[in-house]
């Protein structure tokens, strides 16, 4: 794919009297400074000027240094990038076309560290999320490059070890969610992952490896997401639904739409989340289990229960739980585990919260509570949160307060910013009962947990 090149980066380069190697130096000075680290070499530079994206962390690196040089103030847009010092503008997806350029994107995304500035805020053009979702509906795969020259040779060894760490840190977000892993599983991801796509490998190897890239680079999403940083987790997503691509993953792929989908909803974009859990129903048909299935529909089932529409989310909850009915008539990829009857109906209880509907929220929110595994805390507390508001709906104010505490007791699910956000739903939903001692003093247990959450860090 042909770009034009940057030139407003050359015109202020120029103008500033940098080199590419000079720029390189300078941002990585100014990174560290910041207490990160940035991996950018004249390599990249080059790249940059010849028209390839950039990272937003970085973009802002550069105009800070160059506007350093220059004594005036730069933005990123003054050099030919997107500006993303306004918070409402529509965010560039910057689907990656070739398998460089994603690998290229993962790397710069693994230099940036999740903490957020902003949560909770981001904003994609329709037409950018429908490029990107349309390409991965119709490209062919990529297939990898095998038996080519390389420094490394890997086996299927070295993708067991790649599945093994992911695992492990899938259970560390789970119990203590996303910022407690997050520095360390990019770090692994930069060091140990990324150098292996470049090695020597089988077809059979290189396939299993991009698939397990896949993997982590997808949990590096999802931690970015529930530490609170709504653009990385979104950059990372659509880098994973592109590298699925390589190897012609649909199933994995339709997962991180249901993904794209479930962040869209989170952060109120309704009709992107619809539209994203339906392509993800739509382009994995024939390619995913039966579990998979039911776990795309549930996907659907919340964007639409979120909008409103309870006669969509009801028909596609049916959907959910008919596939689901067949989950065991297909052998599964071990990142589907976690997805048992305790997690579909959590997603469900989700539904019939959003719809209003009193009694099937409750009942559904108790049977998710009693069948999730106590290993899966951030989720029991997710579904704990969801029953207390159906209590609530229900007029059962001392019942639901009384389940929302046990929600936060503990503590380890409010490392996840998406946790939090669920507790203060539920303190303004009661808070016309402050008065109540109950209520009181579940205002104060909050608060003195999230005080021992800033002592432990």
């Amino acid at each position: 794919m042909s770009r034009e090149p940057n030139a407003q980066l050359i015109a202020v380069m120029d103008e500033a009297k940098v080199s590419n190697k000079g720029l390189a130096k300078r941002m990585q000075d100014a990174a560290a400074q910041r207490g990160t680290s940035l991996g950018t070499t004249h390599v990249a530079v080059q790249r940059w000027r010849d028209g390839t994206g950039i990272q937003p962390q970085t973009a802002a690196i550069m105009a800070d240094v160059l506007g350093a040089k220059l004594g005036r103030r730069i933005t990123p847009g003054d050099l030919g990038f997107f500006d993303h010092s306004r918070p409402n503008a529509p965010q560039p997806i910057g689907y990656p076309s070739t398998v460089p350029d994603v690998l290229s994107m993962l790397g710069g995304l693994a230099d940036e560290r999740a903490e957020a500035s902003a949560p909770d805020q981001l904003v994609i053009a329709d037409t950018d999320l429908s490029s990107a979702v349309l390409a991965w509906m119709i490209a062919r795969p990529d297939g990898v490059q095998a038996d080519r020259p390389a420094h490394q040779r890997i086996g299927m060894r070295d993708v067991r070890a790649i599945r093994d760490a992911a695992s492990m840190f899938m259970q560390l977000d789970f119990k203590y969610g996303g910022g407690h892993g997050h520095k360390a599983l990019r770090h692994y991801f930069r060091q140990e992952v990324l150098p292996l796509l470049d090695a020597s490998y089988s077809e059979k190897v290189g396939n299993a490896l991009f698939g397990a890239a896949a993997e982590v680079s997808q949990l590096l999403a999802w931690t970015a997401y529930d530490t609170g940083n709504q653009r990385l987790a979104h950059r990372y997503l659509t880098s994973t639904l592109r590298l699925s691509q390589v190897i012609d993953d649909r199933m994995f792929g339709a997962r991180i739409l249901g993904n794209l989908s479930h962040q869209a909803n989170y952060l109120g974009n309704h009709t992107q989340a619809i539209q994203l859990a339906r392509a993800a129903v739509e382009g994995a048909k024939g390619r995913a289990t039966p579990r998979a299935m039911a776990n795309y529909s549930a996907m659907e089932a919340r964007a639409l229960a979120n909008a409103g529409d309870p006669i969509g989310s009801g028909h596609a909850m049916n959907e959910a739980e008919r596939h689901f009915e067949r989950a065991d008539t297909a052998e599964d990829p071990a990142w589907l585990s976690y997805f048992d009857s305790a997690e579909l109906m959590g997603e469900l209880c989700h539904c019939f919260r959003d719809l209003k509907m009193r009694r099937e929220s409750a009942e559904a929110a108790q049977r998710a509570v009693d069948g999730t595994d106590p290993k899966y805390a951030r989720t029991l507390g997710f579904c704990r949160m969801v029953l207390a508001q159906s209590q609530l709906l229900n007029g059962e104010l001392e019942g639901a307060v009384t389940t929302a505490s046990l929600a936060v007791d503990g503590g380890d699910s409010l490392q996840s910013s998406r946790f939090q956000r669920y507790v203060t739903d539920f303190q303004v939903e009661v808070s016309a009962h402050a008065a109540n001692p109950t209520v009181a003093a579940f205002n104060d247990q909050v608060h003195n947990a999230l005080a021992r959450l800033d002592d432990d860090e």
